[in-house]
């Protein structure tokens, strides 16, 4: 007998780049998804909650997380310091009604930002109430397979101090992660996934799930038979797709979720 998850499905903004936030939301209702991750970038509406607040009543899609602009390509959003940038996404997702916010871990070259970061994390959840989903990343690696330590204090979030961890299963490609391994080590601690596909190539494919060579079904099987309670959230990447293609790539990405969100009893 199969029983589907309780967990809802949701669809990142990211997923709709280079197309605006409002085009996400349109989307998201129009092919059925339960909630939306606003990634937080340089379209003026990602970081206005009056206008994040209208496109939810408007579509009735609720937001579920937000994304802090914590990536290499949003250094300049909401200023420099990155501890600004964490407290005004947790500002921001308390005011749209999101219950996670989505962060990176720091850049080894952040080093004042690296060397508190665990334990600043720890601290504004405990005082916002808000649940910080560290994100595994993964080495920096050229086509001759140099790696780079990018990330401080680790890519890999398995082994740190973090009550609540971001599962990308994109990045676990690109790492040459064992991703069923990572779900068994976290635990309860996995309370978001990014659900997305890899070939292991050095770079960060962002694949349509069931499209690499990562083992996102089994992965969403097992968060099912857990009765996994977390947000999961479709960040492919489509910016070199026509509209049509964009919208038939994330209702495959859906439809897959959906499929393999059940768990088996009896």
């Amino acid at each position: 007998m199969l029983t589907p998850s309780s967990a809802h499905v949701a669809l990142s903004t990211a997923s709709c780049y280079p197309t605006n936030c409002a085009s996400a939301f349109a989307l998201a209702e129009r092919l059925g998804y339960d909630g939306i991750e606003v990634m937080v970038w340089t379209d003026p509406v990602t970081q206005e909650a009056g206008a994040l607040r209208r496109l939810v009543e408007h579509s009735g899609i609720p937001i579920v997380s937000i994304h802090a602009p914590t990536l290499l390509v949003t250094q300049r959003v909401w200023g420099s310091d990155p501890w600004e940038k964490v407290d005004r996404s947790i500002e921001l997702a308390l005011e749209v009604g999101a219950d996670t916010v989505v962060l990176h871990p720091p850049f080894r070259w952040q080093k004042e930002y690296a060397a508190g970061f665990v334990e600043g994390v720890a601290l504004r959840e405990a005082d916002t109430g808000m649940v910080l989903a560290v994100e595994n990343m993964y080495p920096w690696r050229g086509p001759r397979q140099r790696e780079l330590e990018a990330y401080a204090p680790h890519w890999d979030p398995v082994p740190q101090a973090y009550d609540h961890v971001t599962l990308d299963l994109s990045h676990t490609a690109t790492a040459g992660s064992d991703a069923l391994a990572m779900v068994a080590a976290l635990g309860e601690r996995l309370t978001h996934l990014h659900l997305a596909d890899g070939m292991g190539s050095f770079k960060d494919e962002h694949l349509v799930p069931g499209r690499g060579g990562q083992p996102c079904a089994e992965v969403l099987e097992t968060l099912a038979a857990e009765q996994f309670s977390g947000h999961v959230v479709v960040e492919v990447g489509t910016r070199r797709s026509d509209e049509g293609q964009r919208e038939l790539d994330l209702a495959e990405a859906l439809a897959f979720a959906r499929l393999h969100l059940v768990s088996r009893v009896g």
